[in-house]
């Protein structure tokens, strides 16, 4: 005979520990990341109110922003697969320079190049995400060694072809005009121009949010970060997860590539230098945990967001801009001190 025992009406079950606001607050990853936001801006609010609570100076930061916050997101989402890729920065000179080539050598309309662009740099991802699980070796390696290699193979290529490290000029190809619509477009609202870049980087965020938080997915990998064993004996597919993962991170890169190229109108083999180490930056100020398993999309936004509106504000508040690294790298150990302590916060809290 089977016995079932219920709670009675209103009575507190003690197999469930009540949670209040602020231990739920403490075991969010992106709260520090959102302090740090509100004290940059009320920072500069005070030290340069003319340029950066202007609606140009609004527009400017999250311009900035944006172009790091597609990237962080991907690498946020990497970072709690329990991986890194050091190669996204290359790729975007990579992407960049792929679409100036065929588009101003071949005559291939813009948005084909895009395309093949974009079926190389996914290629790119989907190696580096192989070798990283074929290999065992740590993905710092691997994608380090792929830093390289795409980027001496992007100068060579393009010196090569073309010349020169530089393709000017892509205002005047076929398929510009669709490009220019679709990721160099503005909204020029009170007569500042905020970019499609802006939209970009929200969409790209609340997609990966909405993957973390409520599919499936989101869960396989917080599991593939935190305990990968674990997650394989209940038939997460971990390998495939992190195959993926790279060719996210790729993705981010070419889409970054496509929305710099219309934005400028040219490409640079040297475009996206050091982006991969600022947007792990962004990353672990964003709460994201270097060893994988915990961490946010929003929390990688939020990072972005400090980075443009520092990076912006010390040229309205008339500071020298040599100062800029010193307070990146501030903000790094200062990231990793406080996540350190909300997360010894909130262990304690659930005890």
């Amino acid at each position: 005979m089977t016995t079932t025992t219920t709670a009675a009406p209103g009575s507190r079950d003690e197999r469930l520990v009540e949670s209040g606001l602020l231990r739920r607050l403490l075991t969010r990853p992106e709260l520090g990341a959102l302090g740090g936001a509100i004290l940059v801006w009320i920072f500069f609010a005070i030290t340069a109110p003319t340029g950066f609570l202007s609606l140009r100076g609004t527009a400017s930061y999250l311009e900035v922003a944006s172009h790091l916050g597609i990237l962080a997101v991907a690498v946020a989402l990497l970072m709690i697969g329990g991986e890194f890729d050091l190669s996204v920065g290359s790729m975007i000179g990579l992407a960049g320079a792929t679409m100036a080539i065929l588009s101003t050598t071949q005559g291939i309309p813009l948005y084909l190049a895009a395309l093949v662009a974009l079926v190389i740099a996914l290629g790119v991802g989907f190696i580096n995400g192989y070798l990283v699980i074929r290999t065992k070796l740590p993905s710092f390696i691997i994608t380090l060694g792929s830093l390289f290699i795409i980027r001496g193979l992007t100068i060579a290529f393009t010196r090569m072809i073309t010349g020169r490290t530089q393709i000017g000029g892509l205002d005047r190809v076929d398929g510009y005009e669709l490009m220019r619509v679709l990721f160099a477009g503005e909204l020029m609202v009170g007569g500042a121009r905020f970019r499609a870049s802006i939209l970009w980087w929200l969409l790209v965020g609340a997609l990966a949010t909405w993957v973390l938080l409520r599919t499936r997915v989101g869960n396989w990998i917080f599991g593939a970060g935190g305990a990968p064993e674990a997650a394989r004996n209940v038939g997460v597919p971990v390998d495939k997860l992190k195959i993926g993962l790279f060719m996210t991170t790729a993705f981010a890169a070419w889409l970054v590539a496509a929305i710099q190229i219309t934005v400028v109108k040219s490409a640079d083999t040297l475009r996206g230098e050091q982006q991969e180490f600022i947007a792990i930056i962004a990353a672990v100020i964003g709460g994201t945990l270097l060893t994988g398993g915990y961490g946010s999309a929003i929390g990688a936004m939020l990072g972005a967001l400090i980075f443009g509106m520092v990076k912006q504000g010390i040229v309205f508040a008339g500071v020298d801009a040599d100062w800029f690294n010193v307070f990146l790298g501030t903000m790094l150990i200062i990231a990793v001190l406080v996540n350190n302590y909300v997360r010894q916060a909130a262990e304690k809290a659930r005890r």
